[in-house]
Parts: structure tokens; C-alpha cells; sequence
């Protein structure tokens, strides 16, 4: 058995673990990786717990990551991510995909944990790209792997997005009522329990009534959960295969959230739909449902509904989603529909109203805060809150 499923199984059992953090396989945590622990703690474990209640296997949280992880790059930095082994693997239907290494790049600028901070992207010549329009959606001639920006590593806590409003659409930290916004840690949970994005080149309609779950559209690039072993990079651009999509109701409106895994992951060849997800990584299904119900709680709000009772829908089904989404997007970025306070400046989409030259999106860029030495963040961002037993039991 691949030690990965080993170490998932692992922590799964009733009562609480702790782990030696050196008994992680490298396969799960890269070196670059390693725990972080708040200032002035000892402790050298990581703790999981089961909640007897749900029957879910749960995920090891403790502080593997601080809160806002501001250490990802150096602040005003360009740096190379997305890169990959450029190894084959093996789709459903057997079809070789080799993928090579992500060709772009990303700048922050601004003070990381501010309101300040943003992370632009550019392409491999260094010249200022939207993330939202200028990254394909596919990443290979067959539409069968595609395109996903991520926007936050697994067990990190800081929400953030791509920025619609503004032009180039970096990633910034969302802000409500002038506070920077983190997700609380729902016991059992760390954060966010998968690497977090969304795909570029799709669009959430917020005029289109979808068919399936009634509601209208969020105005958001489709959500996307990244289920793989390693930890990805805020900014990094991933290759990955879809397995499936969990379809949200948040406030009233759609938000799916499609389910993938990395394409070069080591356990990609095992999982090519919905019904493996659960075989390979038992519990993370129900525990992701959990995860959305639940995380506003702390905020105050009330739980989250779901379309189909929470149940996930299969490969082809969220295949056909997505593709309706790009189908929106280009009706965006081409100016057919109205863009919902949406900058759509691109540099690379042909016959857009919206197309500006490599000169003028550098321009975009050049205007932007500078870098700055990370903001403190609150040690009360570390605390588990308890939902409602009725919270979990209904699940």
C-alpha cells in the first residue's frame, strides 16, 4: 500500500493521535513544508481527532501552518511556481499525459496579513497577466487536464481570492467591515483541509438560473478543491484532473466546488472519479460537506445548505459545469454580457473589448503598493470552535 493511503488511514481512529511530526512521509509534507508553532509553544506533536458522532475520518490539523503563512515567498518577490516533475500518468482510459513545468510566475506586492497585499502573476517573459483570463482553463489539447490557481495552501487560515474588481485580478486577502477575513478552525478541523483556488477562465453567472440547483450564480471564477498530498503555493498554478463537484448553497446562491487531484500527485492514477475519492481517501467526502456547512458559524451566520442533500456528483457531471462556466466567462470577457463590477482587462483574449497591450497591463503593476515586512496576526486566529452537536449530527 502506498504510504500516503498508510498515513491517511492512520489517523483515523477513534479518541485523539499524536504523531511525531518526523513520522510525516515526505510524499505528504515537503521539507519546505515543515510545522510552524505559535511563539513561545513547545509542543512538538500534531494532534487529529475522530468525532464519534459523524463517523468521519478526520485530518491531522494542530499548527502544521501559521495563520496567513506569510513565509510562502519573500513580500515583493518574483518567483517561479507551479513546477512539475514533468512525469506521465495515467487517466481513466489509460491516455498518457506528461505535464511540464508551469510557465508562470508571480510578484507580491505590499505588507503580507494588510489590506495591502496582492500577488500579481506574469507570464515566462515576466510581462503582467490577469490570472482570472490569461491563464487557459486546459492545460493539454484533450480538455482532460486543466488549468487550477490556487489561492490557498491546505491548513492555512487566511481567506483569500482572486481580486474581480480590480484590474489584472492579483490574489489579495478578502476584507469585511474593514478586517482582514480568516477562516475560524471548526474542531476538528485546521483551516482549509484542501489546497484552495479556483479555475481561470470560468464565471459563476449571477443572472443565469442554474438548472440543478435553482439558484442563480455567486459572479465568481468556479471553486476548486485540490485533494493531493502536497501542500501547494499560494499563487502556484496546478495541472489537475476532475473527480467530481459537491454543489453549494451559500446565502442563496450556486457555488460549486469542484473536486480535483494534482495530475503528478502519487496517488492521481487511483482516483478518476467520485467513487474513488471515497475508496483512496476514506471520510474526505463527508468531512469536506462538514467543512462548508459549518465554517461560517463562528461568524455568526447560520449553517450552509447544499443542492442534491450534500451529495457529491460524479466526474462527468462537474465536467459539464465547468464547461458551462467557461461558456459564461466568454461571454464575459467579450463584453455580450454586463460584467458585474468585474475588471476583464486581459492581455491575450483575441477580439475582447477588454484586450490591452503587455505595456499597459505592466503599467497595472507598476502602480501597486510596494513590499513590506509581514503584519502580526492575532494568536486568538489559533482557537477550535465548537459547533452545535445538532451542527454535526445531522450530517
Amino acid at each position: 500500500m502506498h504510504p500516503a493511503v498508510c498515513w491517511w488511514r492512520r489517523i483515523a481512529w477513534r479518541g485523539a493521535c499524536a504523531l511525531p511530526s518526523g513520522t510525516f512521509p515526505d510524499a505528504i509534507r515537503p521539507r519546505s513544508h515543515q510545522p510552524s508553532f505559535p511563539p513561545n509553544s513547545t509542543s512538538t506533536r500534531c494532534h487529529s481527532s475522530f468525532f464519534a458522532a459523524t463517523d468521519v475520518q478526520r485530518f491531522c490539523g494542530g499548527h502544521l501552518s501559521s495563520v496567513g503563512d506569510s513565509k510562502l515567498l519573500p513580500s515583493a518577490s518574483l518567483s517561479r511556481v507551479g513546477q512539475l516533475s514533468g512525469r506521465e500518468f495515467s487517466s481513466s482510459n489509460k491516455a498518457k499525459h506528461k505535464m511540464t513545468a508551469s510557465k508562470y510566475q508571480i510578484a507580491e506586492r505590499g505588507a503580507p496579513n494588510s489590506t495591502d497585499y496582492r500577488v500579481y502573476f506574469k507570464n515566462e517573459n515576466g510581462q503582467s497577466i490577469s490570472p482570472l483570463h490569461d491563464i487557459p482553463l486546459y492545460a493539454n489539447d484533450e480538455r482532460t487536464v486543466y488549468n487550477m490557481v490556487v489561492e490557498v495552501p491546505r491548513w492555512t487560515n487566511a481567506k483569500m481570492e482572486i481580486s474581480l474588481g480590480e484590474g489584472l485580478n492579483p490574489i489579495k486577502q478578502d476584507v469585511k467591515k474593514g478586517k482582514l477575513r480568516f477562516v475560524a478552525n471548526c474542531f476538528p478541523h485546521h483551516g482549509y483541509i484542501w489546497n484552495y483556488g479556483a479555475f481561470p477562465q470560468t464565471w459563476e453567472n449571477p443572472d443565469h438560473l442554474d438548472a440543478d440547483t435553482g439558484c442563480k450564480g455567486d459572479n465568481d471564477p468556479i471553486d476548486v478543491l485540490e485533494i493531493g498530498s502536497r501542500i501547494a503555493k499560494r499563487g502556484e498554478v496546478l495541472q489537475v484532473k476532475i473527480l467530481g463537484t459537491i454543489a453549494l448553497i451559500d446565502e442563496g446562491e450556486t457555488d460549486w466546488k469542484i473536486i480535483t487531484i494534482n495530475v503528478n500527485d502519487p496517488l492521481a492514477d487511483q482516483v478518476n472519479d467520485i467513487g474513488d475519492v471515497e475508496t483512496v481517501f476514506p471520510g474526505l467526502l463527508r468531512a469536506s460537506v462538514e467543512w462548508f456547512k459549518i465554517y461560517k458559524i463562528p461568524d455568526g451566520k447560520p449553517e450552509n445548505q447544499f443542492a442534491f442533500n450534500g451529495d457529491a456528483k460524479d466526474a462527468a457531471f462537474a465536467t459539464k459545469t465547468v464547461a458551462e462556466t467557461h461558456r459564461f466567462w466568454q461571454q464575459l470577457v467579450n463584453k455580450e454580457v454586463d460584467n458585474n463590477g468585474i475588471s476583464c482587462l486581459n492581455t491575450t483574449v483575441d477580439g475582447s473589448p477588454y484586450l490591452v497591450a503587455n505595456d499597459a497591463a505592466d503599467e497595472v503593476f507598476a502602480k501597486s503598493a510596494t513590499g513590506g515586512n509581514p503584519e502580526p496576526v492575532s494568536e486568538a486566529l489559533h482557537k477550535w470552535h465548537f459547533g452545535s452537536e445538532n451542527s454535526y449530527s445531522k450530517l
